[in-house]
């Protein structure tokens, strides 16, 4: 058992085991102190070297945990997973293991949310993959790393960092849509607003939108092939139709080097969005909303359960659910479907996102 005791306003942590040398550091806090204490006292239980664990940085960690995955399962570079792990390394990666704290993952937690817009069900994601990422790269290099993401979880729930992933119905209005495609447009290039739109029409994700290849868009069917998440086949490739706007959108954008429709990073797009938010001061908008915004606009168009799941790739209507925010003033709004019950709107006439940006 390790000895904190508090000298002179800042705390000593002392770890003594037979057969091995005293380990003895000076912390400002106690719950550094605590942490440090505990990753010694786990090298040593392992089997492993202190001296390793006290030395290793959480970019090594990362980077040992990614050559594990190649050798079983691949990272996809437009997997959620790949997203997780840029920012876990972008946050976290200069940091020593052994002197990684509680208070380091909350100013992680903070970044997210201050920075990149992320909510507390995306923050507990990116947590729980830091939690992973420290169990199999600990056990791949012979070095038992500390549990810092088990000692910082409730002090992240009290302050509200992290939490379940309740159902999100936020959707843009129409005005706000607008203002936001204009400010990007104005600020950051057309690129920026069009492929914001195109995610409202076409309910795709951030990396699927970025990751279209113009190569691999059917004309004559008007079909692109999209590679998706699977609940048990891990990536899937799906064939996706292009709906009303989204199909336009696709057709007038100017054709790029690397052959891709939006030659944009993912996460340039997002930070982008939620700084034309801030701008605008649009409270609580997302990027991924444009997702609910494109699936709750098919429903209201008329198209039918398994017609939309087609487009958003969704295989359980329950997770489909989720996405689906339909407001009843834009049902009202909707022209009679017909007398016969059940009649369905014309093929094509899925509502349009905005209007393209306009150049003034």
């Amino acid at each position: 058992m390790a000895s904190i005791l508090q000298v002179n306003g800042k705390w000593r942590a002392l770890v003594r085991r037979k057969g091995h040398a005293a380990q003895c550091k000076t912390f400002t806090s106690k719950a550094r102190a605590e942490a440090w204490a505990k990753g010694v006292e786990a090298a040593i239980d392992g089997g492993a070297s202190p001296g390793l664990a006290s030395t290793l940085t959480m970019a090594q960690v990362f980077k040992a945990y990614e050559q594990l995955r190649a050798e079983s399962r691949p990272i996809n570079d437009t997997s959620n997973e790949h997203y997780m792990l840029k920012a876990l390394k972008r946050g976290l990666g200069e940091l020593r293991v052994a002197t990684l704290t509680p208070q380091h993952l909350v100013t992680y937690a903070t970044m997210r949310r201050d920075a990149d817009g992320a909510g507390p069900y995306t923050v507990n994601m990116d947590i729980s993959k830091l939690g992973t990422v420290m169990r199999y790269a600990g056990a791949a290099m012979g070095v038992a790393l500390p549990d810092v993401v088990g000692a910082a979880r409730p002090l992240l729930t009290h302050l509200r960092l992290i939490g379940g992933g309740g159902k999100r119905e936020r959707r843009p209005t129409e005005d706000e849509l607008r203002r936001v495609l204009a400010e990007l447009h104005r600020r950051r290039g057309l690129v920026y607003a069009e492929a914001v739109a195109f995610a409202a029409c076409s309910a795709m994700r951030r990396g699927e939108v970025c990751a279209l290849m113009r190569a691999d868009v059917d004309p004559v069917t008007r079909v692109v092939p999209v590679m998706r998440k699977h609940p048990r086949k891990g990536q899937v490739l799906e064939r996706v139709p292009l709906l009303g706007e989204a199909w336009d959108i696709v057709q007038r954008q100017p054709k790029s080097a690397d052959g891709r429709v939006f030659p944009i990073e993912p996460g340039t797009l997002s930070k982008y969005f939620t700084e034309a938010c801030q701008t605008l001061s649009i409270p609580d908008l997302h990027l991924h909303d444009m997702r609910h915004d494109g699936t709750s606009r098919l429903f209201e168009a008329g198209y039918a359960i398994q017609e939309v799941a087609l487009v958003t790739g969704h295989k359980d209507w329950r997770n489909l659910k989720r996405y689906t925010n339909l407001r009843p003033e834009d049902l009202a709004k909707l022209p009679a479907r017909g007398t016969r019950p059940g009649a369905r709107p014309r093929r094509g006439s899925q509502p349009s996102a905005s209007r393209r940006p306009s150049k003034s």
